[in-house]
């Protein structure tokens, strides 16, 4: 063999350490790696093939610095050299010798030709395939820029296989339904097709994934276990080993090389906690080599999962586990021999032992474990924390169960929702928090599940934890939330809701009360549920007033009881009356402090539109005085003004839960309306202490449904009984305004200034025991002093728009009873 065929055959690169470098399970006590610049020219003047610039070497170690070492590696002579690249070259060619020994390691040179320095690295071998060797470092510094490969550099995604998987799926269906069973026959079939190397390998791996199911029966020794190819093939079914040697036999089929690894998998029957260390390894999967550098698959886990709890093969194609990157792969499984690892720096069984376990939809949904980084929490005050990290949009949910030994058993891979009160789940823009508060001392097992926000499918499982609770934290009860986390849902942007008054943290309530405002991004409908571990739905819906405006969601509650709420948001957009709702904001509320009293809730026929919002605009009332639906007044008396450009006819109720005063008079006679040009004014003289209802409504033609607009809550803490209005009549129109008396009970025998503005109005007059004409002054208003008598019971305002005597009554006012006769 010339210098030149055998430097070829036997270059390959390093790259632990940079160029020239031996990988580090290369390095023994005995080796070295420096090589003195002298010594690389002598050896370079020596060899005859011209085009050789580099030759790396490794000699025996010795003190650095020392003069044994200089001898050593000048003693290294040409002949020396081919002598052992010969030796190496007789141990490499038989497939049973493929594993390098720490000694034929350390006698190995890379040769790289002046053409490959000046392409950066590209490969030098020009057409001669090299012979990779496990036994080395394997597979590192295969790409031009000196790192390992991965599964991106290989292809950008599994849809480039399209037409690969799909003509595998139909020629496995073919040949099962002729009944062909040859490994052979099989491998040529399913790969004729196939233009590269990487196609005949998908192609295989497909075929097992779709036509070999998990032998449940055998793995719980009910039957012998299938591993032979063809047994395995005509029964359909086999156990990992099945799957990794007939992956081994149809590769070598079509001409690609491949190992079967043993080893351990966190997969069916993986007990957590478990020392696995002297223990037999219970899994076997498949390394190839593709282009010089080896890959990892698992056709048995890419073919579907085993569901123990029904002892059931669940089929399901994962694509995770076809060349799956070493870095993804150490996390599930470990294999016996530490370079199947394929890592730069390998990790001890313990370190895997610990290792959170992360399912393949962890890494297809791109996300990032930022605490903690072991599997096993032991909590701090009752409580611990898990932080995931995520580059694309993903919502997020948990389950908490009592722990249990093994990992899977009755384990669902997917949820909708959970129903766990063990802990508090946020999501920010890049983060979800997790805080978990076991309710008592014991072990549990914490599942996270993810999807994607835009999907429609349910959460699947992407890690596990165990928690030790040694202690638990002495706290009250959190309300369930079955809306997957707290704050802002992912989705809320989406659904229009662009900010929040409250975060994702506990909000502490010290005053009974709280208000929550969203900011939205369009109009919205908007429905809110609270929830308390102890407060009856009837009463809890009485905790809540809700405003719509145009730009904003208000949300006013009430806590009648201490501990910890639940308020979760639901929107729709407004004018989508079909369009279900969507819960965008779930928070947690703690309330420690003042209690509102059960007299002080919201009237229970409140409507959803407290407040000036979108439905008042609609209608064109503008410049409210009362910007807010919820209006306190000391007095037991206000005044709520807004004006109006249209045509109207206003019609207002008030109402209240129950009346402990009885003054014999209708709720009706304790407002009172004005309504002029452009301006409208409602007053309210409540009569006695309480929360109150007042509703408006409006409609722009006669004889139809009035419209409702929107409800106040009138809360007054006076308790001084409020004065009633006069009896208003439909006489009273758009334009009149009472200036005096405003009170609708007068006193007997007493003289009373009348002053009323009735436009149109060609007489007014006062009626009781006599009848007194309204004089109309400078000003247009009607007035005059009018005596009460002592034997009537009434008053009555009229007017009339002629000279005639027919007059129409607008208002009547009450004489009050002397006391004794009360």
């Amino acid at each position: 063999m010339s210098a030149e065929v055998a430097m070829q055959k036997f270059s390959f690169p390093f790259s632990c350490g940079g160029p020239g470098l031996p990988q580090r399970s290369e390095i023994t006590p005995n080796t070295c790696v420096q090589v003195k610049a002298l010594e690389l020219h002598n050896l370079q003047e020596n060899l005859s093939e011209p085009g050789l610039v580099k030759v790396i070497g490794v000699c025996n170690e010795v003190q650095a610095g020392s003069n044994s070492e200089q001898d050593q590696c000048t003693a290294m002579s040409r002949k020396n050299v081919f002598e052992k690249l010969t030796a190496e070259t007789e141990d490499q060619r038989p497939v049973t010798k493929r594993q390098l020994s720490s000694e034929s390691a350390a006698r190995t040179i890379t040769v790289v030709k002046k053409s490959a320095v000046r392409k950066d690295g590209e490969d030098n071998t020009k057409g001669v395939k090299p012979k990779t060797v496990p036994g080395a470092k394997l597979g590192l510094a295969t790409t031009g820029t000196g790192r390992r490969r991965h599964r991106k550099d290989l292809f950008s995604s599994s849809e480039v296989f399209q037409r690969v998987d799909d003509r595998v799926i139909r020629v496995g269906a073919e040949l099962k339904e002729k009944c062909v069973y040859d490994v052979k026959t099989i491998a040529l079939g399913v790969t004729q097709a196939a233009r590269t190397e990487l196609e005949r390998l998908r192609a295989i791996w497909v075929w097992l994934c779709h036509n070999i199911e998990y032998d449940i029966s055998g793995f719980l020794g009910r039957s012998e276990k299938l591993s032979s190819p063809e047994e395995v093939i005509a029964a359909g079914r086999g156990v990992c080993c099945g799957y990794s040697s007939l992956c081994s036999e149809m590769c070598r089929e079509v001409g690609i090389e491949c190992q079967e690894v043993p080893g351990h998998s966190k997969g069916v029957g993986y007990r957590q906690g478990q020392s696995l260390r002297g223990v037999k390894s219970d899994h076997l999967w498949n390394a190839v080599l593709l282009s010089g550098q080896w890959f990892l698959l698992d056709a048995c886990w890419g073919a579907g999962r085993v569901d123990m709890e029904h002892e059931s093969f669940v089929k399901r194609f994962d694509d995770f586990y076809f060349l799956t990157d070493a870095e993804e792969f150490i996390h599930s499984h470990f294999p016996d021999e530490e370079k199947w690892q394929l890592l730069d720096c390998p990790i001890s069984i313990e370190e895997f032992e610990r290792r959170v376990f992360k399912t393949s939809a962890f890494f297809t949904l791109g996300l990032r474990l930022m605490q903690p980084h072991h599997c096993h929490i032991v909590t701090d005050d009752g409580e611990a924390n898990i932080s995931l990290g995520f580059s694309r949009p993903t919502i997020f949910t948990f389950e908490t169960t009592a722990h249990q030994d093994l990992l899977h058993l009755g384990s669902s891979e997917q949820r909708d929702s959970t129903k766990s009160s063990f802990g508090l789940l946020t999501v920010s823009h890049r983060t979800m928090k997790l805080q978990l508060l076991p309710p008592a001392s014991g072990t549990y097992d914490v599942r996270i599940f993810a999807r994607p926000e835009a999907a429609t499918t349910p959460l699947k499982w992407v890690c596990s934890f165990t928690v030790e609770c040694p202690v638990p934290r002495a706290m009250e009860e959190i309300p369930e939330n079955p809306f997957l986390s707290w704050g802002l849902q992912p989705n809320a942007q989406v659904q229009g809701v662009s900010g929040s008054s409250l975060g994702s943290e506990v909000v502490q309530i010290e005053q009974g009360s709280c208000e929550v405002v969203l900011k939205t991004s369009r109009p919205l409908m908007l429905v809110c549920e609270l929830m308390h571990p102890e407060l009856d739905p009837a009463v809890a819906k009485r905790c809540l007033a809700t405003q719509i405006q145009s730009n904003a969601l208000t949300c006013h509650v009430l806590f009648p009881q201490r501990g910890f709420y639940r308020l979760s948001v639901f929107v729709r957009d407004y004018e989508k009356t079909e369009v279900k709702f969507h819960n965008v904001a779930n928070f947690l509320l703690h309330c420690k402090g003042k209690l509102t009293s059960l007299d002080e809730l919201f009237p229970p026929n409140l409507g959803s539109a407290c407040g000036p919002g979108l439905r008042t605009s609609e209608f064109g009332f503008t410049k409210f005085s009362h910007t807010t639906g919820v209006v306190s007044t000391q007095q037991g008396k206000c005044n709520i003004t807004f004006h109006n450009q249209q045509d109207l006819e206003l019609h207002t109720v008030l109402s209240q839960e129950k009346i402990t005063k009885q003054s014999g008079l209708p709720l009706s006679r304790y407002l009172f309306c004005t309504y002029t040009d452009t301006k409208v004014t409602v007053s309210a003289s409540l009569p006695e202490r309480g929360v109150y209802r007042l509703g408006l409504y409006a409609r722009t033609t006669p004889g139809d449904n009035f419209n409702p607009m929107c409800d106040f809550v009138l809360n007054t803490s006076c308790d001084q009984e409020g004065a009633p209005f006069p009896c208003v009549y439909s006489a009273w129109r758009k334009g009149c305004v009472l200036f005096e008396p405003r009170m609708g009970r007068l006193e007997p025998g007493s003289w009373v200034r009348f002053r009323v503005r009735v436009p149109g109005a060609q007489r007014v007059c006062v009626v009781g025991e006599a009848r007194t004409d309204l004089k109309l002054n400078k000003s247009r208003v009607w007035e005059a002093d009018v005596f009460t008598g002592g034997d009537v019971q009434q008053l009555k305002l009229a007017a009339g728009s002629g000279e005639g005597t027919d007059m129409a009554v607008m208002m009547t006012f009450d004489i009050r009873l002397p006391e004794k006769e009360e």
